[in-house]
């Protein structure tokens, strides 16, 4: 059974976090170069999605079975990771929002596997902070969770904004 639900997160610090609800999910350590770079942050029990803008983006979240088919050419960037959900209780909000008031989801216990796709990020870009005021403008996320073992962090498509540079 796959659970979708739709959601607007203030990305604050041109970021949004995944975690485990029952921990503290501190990604102070994970945000290095590299991954600043890859838009994606590890830690065991969260992950950091860096955003193109610092201001409302929409997330659909989809909770499934088992792992999705490929669909990154429909994108602009997709990253993958894995985090540990002791308890089976994921969060997912923005990096500054109030954690007891985060969406919820239920997945099972242990490791999982998140697949981040993002997309719009040309037009979310030149809008900058008016990028939210408009769903043609607006950068949109799906995060996509399923239980699987752990694996390391990958970047499946890469998107640089123009003059950018990035090494991978």
């Amino acid at each position: 059974m796959t659970t979708t639900t739709e959601l607007t997160l203030f990305a604050d610090y041109f970021q949004i976090h995944i975690s485990d609800a029952d921990s503290d999910g501190d990604l102070s350590d994970a945000w290095t170069d590299q991954s600043v770079a890859d838009h994606l942050a590890v830690a065991r029990d969260a992950l950091g999605i860096g955003t193109t803008v610092n201001v409302n983006v929409s997330v659909t979240v989809a909770v499934l079975t088992q792992e999705p088919s490929d669909d990154s050419s429909e994108f602009d960037h997709v990253v993958e990771g894995s985090l540990c959900v002791t308890l089976g209780r994921l969060t997912v909000l923005g990096c500054t929002d109030y954690a007891p008031d985060a969406a919820i989801f239920e997945v099972p216990p242990g490791w999982n596997r998140v697949r981040v796709s993002r997309s719009n990020l040309a037009r979310a870009a030149q809008a900058d902070v008016d990028s939210d005021e408009s769903p043609e403008t607006t950068e949109r996320i799906r995060i996509q969770v399923w239980p699987a073992a752990e694996f390391p962090a990958k970047v499946v498509k890469r998107w640089a904004q123009p003059g950018e540079r990035h090494d991978a």
